[in-house]
């Protein structure tokens, strides 16, 4: 069988490098918020391009603090109206409604699965106040035009950057695109730690210090709360895990990309609908996702053929039970999307012989 993604084989290279980690962490004794949190902070804005790099829990607490912050500095206020789009994953809208803000979900375009930005005008009431950019399966959303149309409003815009590690527009990073970005460590992201772990990134200076504090209980000094903060910390272990993997993201993102060339070229089937890509940097290839009309009959087929695959994502949010408000909306784009989209294997891990024999098998379908 091959895998979907190969979790050991990604990380066996770095063992020694972690077991090293861990033991420096248990030497030191300090386990919250001590170096190895602020090397991981500095190292990833830097890879970034941002001034601040800001260690959190996991990527919808990311975003959920961003609003929060937000909302401390009066730049929003509970109520007010983000524009997100109707087709990513369920923590995009959580994150706004844990936020107490309303999400107003925008049609993406078929061709990117991303926010289709000729639609957002049309969406902006009085109540609007910022724009959800989801870079979905690493892919960038439309920057340069969500950033204009926001200038146009006074919109504050936000990255959501869970899957998009090291994707570019004019060299120019993901989390350098926006007001503030919000990124996932999970395991399975092309920078995965080895549990939960988030971050975000910025160049406000003022947005830094609320979210430090609002991460740690509300708290600069400790014991001295300034906000009714939560616990949202970047482990230690976690971020050592993280400094010893980030040195080594591009290189992984380019043999992604090496491995999609061929999928791109070599898979020849009409029932099969690849994904665009222009060839530059803007895409890191979270997932390789394609569609195709009748979906249960073709993964069935890969499973038979020892292919593994996975869905993301098999409901839209809007007809999500948890959103049971927004159930009578409908996005035929987006209903389509969730229907007919599977995400074949795709990592850096990957040998030659894998990924031959999954064209293969893809063109015999």
């Amino acid at each position: 069988m091959i895998k979907f993604l190969d979790l050991h084989k990604i990380n066996l290279p770095y063992q020694t490098a972690f077991q090293e980690k861990m033991q420096q962490v248990l030497d030191k004794g300090w386990f919250i918020l001590g170096d190895e949190v602020k090397t991981f902070e500095s190292s990833f804005a830097q890879y970034c391009g941002t001034k601040y790099g800001i260690g959190v829990g996991n990527g919808l607490e990311a975003m959920v603090l961003i609003f929060k912050a937000y909302i401390q500095l009066g730049k929003l206020q509970k109520g007010d109206e983000v524009i997100v789009p109707a087709n990513t994953y369920i923590a995009s809208i959580l994150a706004i409604l844990q936020a107490d803000l309303v999400p107003i979900m925008v049609e993406p375009k078929l061709e990117t699965y991303n926010l289709n930005p000729d639609l957002i005008a049309d969406k902006i009431s009085s109540k609007t106040k910022a724009v959800l950019a989801v870079h979905l399966y690493g892919q960038l959303a439309e920057m340069e035009q969500i950033n204009a149309i926001a200038k146009e409003h006074n919109l504050l815009v936000i990255e959501d950057s869970a899957q998009a590690h090291g994707a570019a527009y004019q060299n120019r990073k993901s989390g350098n695109l926006s007001d503030a970005a919000a990124f996932s460590f999970y395991p399975g992201k092309n920078l995965g730690a080895l549990g939960d772990a988030g971050a975000i990134t910025t160049n406000d200076a003022d947005l830094a210090k609320v979210l430090f504090a609002l991460r740690n209980y509300g708290s600069e000094q400790k014991y001295y709360n300034e906000f009714i903060g939560v616990n949202s910390r970047l482990d230690e272990l976690q971020a050592a895990f993280l400094t010893v993997k980030l040195p080594h993201l591009d290189a992984e993102n380019l043999k992604r990309k090496d491995i999609v060339k061929r999928y791109l070229t070599e898979i020849k089937n009409d029932k099969i609908t690849l994904p665009f890509w222009d060839g530059t940097d803007n895409h890191v290839f979270h997932l390789f996702v394609v569609r195709t009309q009748n979906r249960a009959q073709f993964q069935e087929f890969l499973k038979q053929n020892d292919i593994e695959t996975l869905i993301h994502y098999p409901v839209p949010p809007h007809q999500q039970k948890a959103l049971s408000k927004w159930n009578s909306l409908s996005f035929p784009i987006t209903e389509k999307i969730h229907q007919e989209v599977i995400s074949l294997p795709l990592s850096p891990v990957m040998t030659e012989e894998e990924v031959s024999y999954i064209i293969t098998i893809l063109n015999q379908y």
